[in-house]
């Protein structure tokens, strides 16, 4: 793992061209009421069996609602041996990220925390 990135770093990185894929680790159920705008959801739990999917990647950058979990999905991809990117988690979470989320549904709760 190459340590954590501050959130306001992941979005400047995201709106130019050195776009890292962000890997949102949490349920399905969250990454559809709110996500980082061109996020892939790969839930913590899968992680291990699917981490081949960020393998031709440059820079990763993991997710989760405080920036605990992520790092530890951070540690796991630096560890495979098919990995020679970047890899670093978002420091603080969702929680940290005061832009707008993306949502692929509307939850029917006002109010209801996309994480």
């Amino acid at each position: 793992m190459d340590g954590e990135i501050r959130p306001e770093d992941v979005k400047e990185r995201l709106d130019t061209d050195d776009d890292p894929l962000v890997v949102d680790i949490r349920n399905e159920l969250a990454f559809e009421r709110g996500h980082i705008p061109g996020s892939t959801n790969l839930p913590f739990q899968r992680l291990a069996s699917e981490v081949e999917r960020v393998a031709g990647h440059d820079h990763v950058v993991t997710v989760c609602p405080h920036g605990k979990s992520s790092v530890q999905a951070a540690r796991l991809i630096a560890s495979y041996e098919g990995f020679d990117g970047t890899v670093e988690s978002m420091a603080g979470g969702l929680t940290e990220w005061e832009w707008e989320l993306e949502r692929a549904e509307a939850t029917g709760e006002p109010g209801d925390a996309p994480f």
